[in-house]
């Protein structure tokens, strides 16, 4: 076991000059079916930053389109709905509309007001932005 030792050649310092001589290798991190023609660098031809970052972000492949419908704003008229939040609403001719919604679907909001004013049903598109009444 001791000759074994013995037999294995000492390793010898490379110098400053050796070492900047070395070519850096790196394997093709394609994953899968992802495999594509620019994944992997043509001989000779060293990646540049563009194909580094290309391939480590989404392995080559196109980006999913977002959802649809993500329901934030479903989410919010229910929590508004259910706190009975006193909410202003403004206009897109500047009409500020005060009151708590009571109900809404795709198209309009039903706004319910104090103070004897009628109840209102208005329609999204008209609505510039809104904002609970705590928040003035």
């Amino acid at each position: 076991m001791k000759d074994a030792i013995d037999s294995i050649p000492a390793e010898r310092s490379l110098t400053s000059e050796e070492f900047a001589n070395r070519k850096l290798i790196r394997p093709s991190l394609s994953r899968g079916e992802n495999h594509h023609a620019h994944s992997a660098p043509a001989p000779g031809r060293e990646r540049n930053d563009r194909d580094r970052a290309h391939n480590h972000t989404n392995g080559g492949a196109k980006k999913a389109a977002p959802p649809e419908h993500t329901n934030a704003e479903n989410f919010y008229y229910q929590k508004q709905m259910q706190s009975k939040t006193p909410m202003i609403l403004v206009l897109h001719d500047g009409e500020e509309i005060h009151g708590v919604i009571e109900w809404y679907d795709k198209d309009c909001l039903k706004i319910n007001r104090t103070g004897g004013a009628p109840n209102l049903m208005i329609f999204k598109p008209s609505i510039k932005y809104m904002y609970k009444e705590s928040e003035k």
